[in-house]
């Protein structure tokens, strides 16, 4: 904790960013005991600001939270028709049939939705309950009790200089204290970085795996446009460099919601991930579509892709940790938000029998054994192969074997391969540069494809430059040391903003810069950086990006 002295206002439960595990967990809270003081904390200039998914809902979670949400009002009203799955070959396609894919793989009875949209939906509801959303708040420290657990955080720090010191505008902030605080800061937020380390919750998991995904919203030809319609690809682009593939959402008014994800395992240094989506955009299926419209929309963000076996302790002294702070992905099925749903609700349920039976700050146990082995953990668990045999194998064999090892675990609840373990964290797998040759990327047409500064405009992403770097270095000299003379600096080429680059002038060493102003907050130089040089940390609230409809 810092000596700076400030105000400290008391909770019962604080909740630390308002997606949908976070805003789940503040409903649930209320609708069980409407006289609890709950407050959500979102760093976002508004809800939904700093909310990036595909997506497709499984409404399982929100059926379980709020069971007449159509009555309601919720924006989750496009029902995907048609559901279909390519492998790309560079200028054609084989569409693999459905009948073969495991049941859980169905897209059908599920929605085509703005998360955001939906995160602002839900945070209606919790307001109306009577929770307190303050957005524009970023959380940048956690407060300890005496007895070591976590008791509260940080929250409005404004005003500090770029040297890191308060000027004459500078806020201290806020202390807002809980019984119990619950953490969804999404993938590798900083906050859950720093429980996971100080009370060891990955200790007997297997390492978490991450993936970079990138979406754009496009609204194209009206005699184009099949709303209800998702297909996903694998393959081409990206073939033997990286795991990873497309996805093509119809969603309503004309929009399509067109994305790209890489898995960061890949060992190729010089692979560009951004310009792997631009690719994917000019293959023949893509284009197609593409060609008469126009870009609204672009955003980025990394994925939890560890699983059931990469998932942490949940559960901490003081607190837990919700949805994508724990890694609740289901890869193959490509949808998180239905788990971050039941995560917030399960921890709010656990948190109200704590409170009611006059607890505080201890450790929430049933909530990580309901977590393990309950709706989210049986989700998980039955395809917690898919991933890693994908990784060690490759594509052709993974369809195969992650396909099988799905269907026994639908069929007959067990796998033959026992649990696969995924090894190498994604740091660790990139491999330096003298390995591998530079990829010769086409140069962006300006009319399907884009440059990255160009698209970044479109996440309307904003930080004020008078502040500090949130983005913060370990030692610059490794930067040039390790990370561009080993491994040819990956940054400036993994970042989907642009925020990294090396300049250079013959005969002088070269200057590592950091334009934090372009962060979308995805996280990828926290998680990817070979020499995990990079912390992410949030910066002052309200700053990043400025998502309309993701």
């Amino acid at each position: 904790m810092s000596n700076i002295e400030r105000e400290a206002m008391e909770y019962d439960v604080v909740i630390v960013g308002a997606g949908p595990a976070g805003l789940s967990a503040a409903i649930r809270l209320k609708q069980l005991d409407e006289d609890l003081n709950v407050v959500v904390l979102e760093k976002g200039s508004e809800v939904g600001a700093h909310i990036l998914s595909g997506a497709v809902l499984d409404p399982c979670g929100i059926d379980a939270l709020i069971p007449d949400w159509k009555e309601k009002g919720a924006p989750i009203t496009t029902v995907v028709k048609e559901d279909h799955f390519h492998v790309l070959g560079e200028a054609g396609s084989i569409r693999i049939p459905n009948f073969p894919l495991p049941p859980l793989m169905s897209n059908h009875g599920k929605y085509i939705v703005s998360m955001g949209n939906v995160c602002r939906w839900m945070a209606e509801q919790a307001e109306e309950l009577g929770v307190e959303i303050f957005p524009g708040m970023a959380c940048s420290e956690l407060i300890y009790g005496d007895s070591g657990e976590v008791k509260g955080v940080v929250a409005g720090e404004f005003g500090k200089g770029p040297d890191g010191e308060p000027t004459e505008a500078y806020e201290p902030g806020m202390e807002l204290h809980g019984k119990y605080v619950l953490i969804s800061e999404g993938v590798r937020g900083s906050l859950a970085k720093e429980i996971i380390a100080k009370y060891d919750l990955q200790n007997g998991r297997d390492v978490q795996k991450f993936g970079l995904g990138m979406k754009e919203i496009w609204e194209i030809d009206p005699d184009k446009h099949k709303e209800g319609k998702v297909w996903h690809s694998m393959g081409w682009p990206l073939g033997s460099n990286a795991g990873g593939g497309g996805f093509v959402y119809h969603a309503e008014n004309n929009q399509l919601y067109l994305g790209f994800v890489v898995h960061l395992n890949y060992e190729n240094p010089y692979l560009f991930p951004y310009m792997e989506f631009q690719r994917f955009k000019q293959h023949p299926l893509v284009k197609e579509l593409l060609e008469g419209g126009k870009r609204v929309a672009y955003g980025a963000r990394a994925i939890s892709e560890g699983g059931y076996q990469s998932m942490p302790k949940a559960a901490f002294p003081g607190g837990a940790l919700l949805g994508c702070s724990v890694g609740l992905v289901n890869v193959p099925r490509i949808k998180g938000n239905h788990n971050a749903m039941l995560s917030g609700k399960a921890a709010a349920e656990h948190v109200v029998a704590a409170i009611k039976e006059g607890r505080a700050g201890d450790t929430l146990e049933n909530y990580e054994t309901e977590l393990r082995t309950g709706a989210v953990g049986k989700d998980l668990k039955r395809v917690r192969n898919v991933k890693p045999l994908w990784s060690k194998f490759g594509l052709a064999a993974s369809l195969a074997l992650g396909g099988f090892d799905m269907w026994t675990n639908q069929l007959f609840g067990v796998s033959f391969f026992g649990t696969v373990k995924h090894g190498k964290t994604d740091a660790q797998a990139t491999g330096k540069a003298a390995k591998f040759k530079p990829i010769d990327y086409p140069k962006p047409d300006g009319v399907i494809s884009f440059d990255r500064l160009t698209n970044v405009s479109f996440a309307a992403t904003n930080h004020e430059e008078s502040q500090p770097c949130h983005l913060k270095l370990k030692d610059p000299q490794v930067a040039i040391d390790v990370d561009y003379k080993q491994y040819g600096g990956p940054s400036q080429r993994y970042c989907p903003a642009g925020v990294y680059e090396y300049l250079t002038e013959e005969g002088q060493e070269p200057k590592f810069v950091v334009n934090f102003q372009n962060c979308v907050h995805c996280k990828t130089c926290d998680i990817k950086e070979a020499s995990q040089n990079i912390t992410w940390t949030v910066p002052q609230g309200g700053d990043g990006p400025n998502y309309p409809n993701m």
